[in-house]
């Protein structure tokens, strides 16, 4: 990975609350497993930035590297790698991901 791709990559996640690199993009996804992140962040209205990797192979590898994750949908939140599609659904389906977003205060007390 290159130290502009890193960079980029980094500067990304510092400067947005809520990053999702995936497949697509929120409202065309081409990948189900970015699909169903996206629409969980949606379901809970939590602004959040996307990076489509399909649009940039330096990325889609580079985010890889930087997370030491292997696959994408890859969820940042506040600078922090939470995790990809079956981390997010059961963080979901638990609750967690709704108290974790309250707590940095990205979305409202139900």
């Amino acid at each position: 990975m290159t130290d502009t791709v890193q960079d980029h990559i980094k500067s990304t996640i510092e400067t947005n609350d809520v990053v999702l690199f995936m497949k697509g993009t929120p409202i065309f996804p081409q990948c189900g497993f970015s699909s169903v992140v996206a629409r969980v962040l949606d379901h809970l209205q939590v602004d959040f930035e996307s990076v489509n990797v399909l649009e940039d192979d330096g990325i889609r590898e580079g985010i890889k590297t930087f997370s030491n994750w292997p696959t994408i949908p890859q969820l940042y939140i506040k600078g922090e790698f939470v995790g990809g599609c079956d981390i997010v659904k059961e963080m979901f389906e638990t609750g967690e991901l709704q108290t974790y977003l309250r707590e940095q205060g990205l979305i409202e007390a139900a």
